[in-house]
């Protein structure tokens, strides 16, 4: 009865934020979620002065013009190098997560940004357009590495009470990259014929910081004690990331999660696909990151620059509306980060995607009357605007917490790199297939954007379970009668564990895989 008590009390005290844990939280996400958004956005405003100076540099080189078919291909390169980078990078998460941890791959990942940053910073003086284009394959590689390695090392760190307000920072800092991005990129500021080699290197600047700061903060404890056992680390850093001595419940829930793992057998990245027990949770993943893809936030914001012409806006006017557009997409994603726990993981993807899918509808019929109807071009922004709301409560932000959340310790690492990869390949066909749906299709194309949105907002309302305030072991038991399975945590396991702490992290040690 005792030894019940004293579990007890430490259940009843919510996880806080301590500055420990917010710290780490500012400079992972500042370090490496803030640059993936900045260099999404990076390239857009300068583009014709990039495409001047490869035009030039093909004039200076070979004495005649470049073709426009080769210039179009050398830009197409450029700016689909990076997602294409981002899937490599995704493949990198698992070896390098387990090799090396959480916090050491997001330290590692730094090279992935100041190298390619002092390249494109210098392509201007080298004269060298190929510069910028390999430059782009690494800070691709920083991206697919730090959008699937940032969530989970937060997730990690984070108490169940705040784990899914913490793991919506990654994604707010995304959108506070590109919005820094898209006001350097403002004519009077960087977004000129001298200034952009300097916006380009300054993704460089995030990088410097965490690998200067991030250091000084501790390693997922979860890591360090599951698949390194080192007990006395992981009960050291625990106590600094909550505030408090008291540490053994959480201790003790890591160690039930690793035994449940042991005896339903641990797994590698190469059979993940075929472990009955994580089948829904799996396709469910792979489901969230498609539909967050393929739902058509990137056309939205191809579009929005003709939207905004086409209702009146002057052409030197429309990158400031633009943004104003990432202003409402970094505003709606802080309103995320405190509704979160609230209203739960599910209620915001289903109205996210709901939103996302309504707003398609009515872009297509105000962008087909827009000639015809007077006010029609006003109703195309409201529809801009109403969509970037609807995907920044919702599918943005939402389907890194869950994928963190629905997958324990021995398969996490696998899993995310699965859900990095299907993310970073749709958002490559995505820049790919697009311009050949809108000839082919015009403003309809909305609507097939429409019919991802609601497949993927039945998917989640029939398939994926509401994950706010569990531990990854009772959302492992919520998934366990869809797959067919029974999660194994037999009583007597505790008793085991509080015995033999160490013996048993040892075991582990040697036999986790991806």
């Amino acid at each position: 009865m005792g030894d019940e008590k004293m579990l007890e009390k430490p259940q009843e005290r919510k996880g806080r934020l301590t500055l420990v844990l917010a710290l780490a939280t500012l400079i992972s996400t500042f370090g490496s979620s803030f640059q993936y958004g900045y260099n999404v956005a990076v390239v857009n405003s300068p583009a014709p002065f990039m495409q001047q100076f490869y035009n030039q540099t093909y004039l200076d080189r070979y004495g005649t013009p470049m073709a426009d078919s080769f210039l179009t291909l050398l830009w197409s390169l450029t700016v689909s190098m990076y997602p294409l980078g981002g899937f490599f990078g995704s493949l990198m998460v698992a070896p390098l997560v387990n090799k090396i941890g959480r916090k050491g791959t997001l330290l590692f990942n730094n090279i992935f940004s100041i190298v390619p940053a002092i390249m494109m910073g210098a392509s201007e003086a080298a004269e060298s357009y190929e510069i910028i284009i390999v430059a782009r394959i690494l800070v691709g590689i920083c991206a697919g590495l730090s959008s699937n390695v940032v969530p989970m090392y937060l997730g990690e760190l984070s108490p169940k009470n705040l784990r899914g307000a913490i793991g919506i920072v990654p994604q707010l800092f995304i959108t506070i990259g590109i919005l820094t991005a898209q006001v350097l990129g403002i004519r009077n500021i960087l977004g000129h014929s001298t200034g952009w080699p300097i916006m380009l290197a300054l993704t460089g600047v995030p990088a410097v910081v965490e690998l200067l700061l991030l250091p000084f903060f501790p390693e997922s404890p979860r890591y360090m004690l599951i698949q390194k056992g080192d007990e006395k680390t992981a009960r050291r850093d625990l106590q600094r990331l909550r505030g408090w001595e008291e540490v053994d419940e959480e201790l003790q829930e890591m160690r039930l999660e690793d035994q449940s793992e042991r005896v339903e057998g641990r797994l590698s990245v190469l059979n993940l696909f075929s472990f009955r027990s994580l089948r829904w949770q799996l396709v469910s993943v792979i489901a969230m990151n498609m539909g967050q893809q393929l739902s058509g936030v990137n056309a939205i914001y191809y579009y929005a620059d003709s939207i905004y012409g086409s209702a009146g806006v002057k052409e030197s006017d429309i990158q400031y509306v633009t943004v104003g557009t990432g202003t409402v997409n970094v505003i709606m994603t802080i309103a995320a980060v405190f509704i979160v726990e609230a209203t739960g993981r599910k209620l915001l993807l289903l109205s996210g995607f709901g939103i996302c899918c309504g707003a398609c509808v009515l872009l297509t019929v105000a962008l087909t009357f827009q000639e015809s109807v007077e006010w029609m071009p006003y109703l195309s922004i409201c529809c801009v605007i109403i969509y970037v709301i609807g995907h920044a409560i919702g599918p943005s932000p939402i389907p890194y917490v869950v994928t963190t959340e629905m997958f324990r310790q021995s398969s996490r690492p696998a899993a995310f790199m699965v859900a990095g990869s299907v993310h970073w390949l749709s958002n490559f066909t995505v820049g790919l297939v697009f311009p050949f749906m809108e000839k082919g299709l015009g403003t309809y194309c909305f609507i097939i954007f429409s019919f991802i949105c609601l497949a993927t907002l039945v998917y989640i309302w029939i398939v994926v379970p509401e994950t706010k305030n569990k531990t990854f072991l009772e959302i492992s038991q919520l998934f366990a009668e869809k797959n067919g399975t029974e999660i194994v945590v037999e009583p007597e396991d505790l008793d085991f564990k509080e015995l033999k702490p160490r013996e048993s992290s040892q075991e582990d040690m040697k036999v986790t895989a991806f």
